[in-house]
């Protein structure tokens, strides 16, 4: 995986759970689908945001799921148009990253981890999310980490992320367990 550039090293700013993160992410599904949606198979919230109760970084994180790889690059054009600053794949292979800064603040608001339908990183996603939701404790235990890792890197989201990139993984293991059962 490639190294993001230096402008994407961001301060680690971790914030009380806020209901409005629901609200914008359904508004960001909206124009997604608005723009892109004969693309689209399904439009997920995921990440922190999207677990109600723990503390995150105030950015939603999104996952559009296309109906192909050639929908991938196919919707450019009209995730640009919504203010999105366009990544391709980021370190990732086969995702598209698109982020969203604020035009005034300049702070980032919404992150788009785009996959065509069939991707295995889509399971995992929402494994983790789903899991996290059933179980509370659960959560609150990896609030505990974010803050954790947070403390001890708080000026660099990308250590901040390796930091707590182990306890991430084992839980994974057990969210994909949990939902193969389900």
């Amino acid at each position: 995986m490639a190294a993001p550039p230096a402008s994407e090293v961001l301060a680690v700013e971790l914030v009380p759970y806020d209901p409005r993160w629901f609200e914008r992410a359904a508004q960001e599904r909206a124009n997604l689908e608005r723009v892109a949606g004969k693309h689209l198979v399904h439009v997920h919230h995921i990440g922190s945001t999207s677990i109600a109760g723990i503390m995150a970084k105030p950015i939603v994180d999104m996952l559009p799921v296309v109906k192909s790889a050639q929908s991938l690059d196919a919707i450019e054009t009209a995730i640009v148009s919504l203010g999105y600053d366009w990544m391709g794949e980021f370190g990732l292979t086969g995702r598209r990253y698109c982020r969203f800064n604020n035009p005034q603040t300049g702070k980032r608001e919404v992150q788009l981890h785009i996959y065509a339908e069939g991707n295995p990183e889509i399971t995992r996603h929402l494994a983790f999310r789903d899991y996290l939701r059933a179980h509370p404790s659960i959560a609150k235990e990896y609030e505990a980490e974010k803050i954790r890792a947070a403390a001890l890197q708080p000026h660099d989201t990308l250590a901040y992320n390796a930091e707590k990139n182990d306890w991430i993984k084992r839980v994974e293991k057990d969210a994909l367990a949990w939902m193969k059962s389900r």
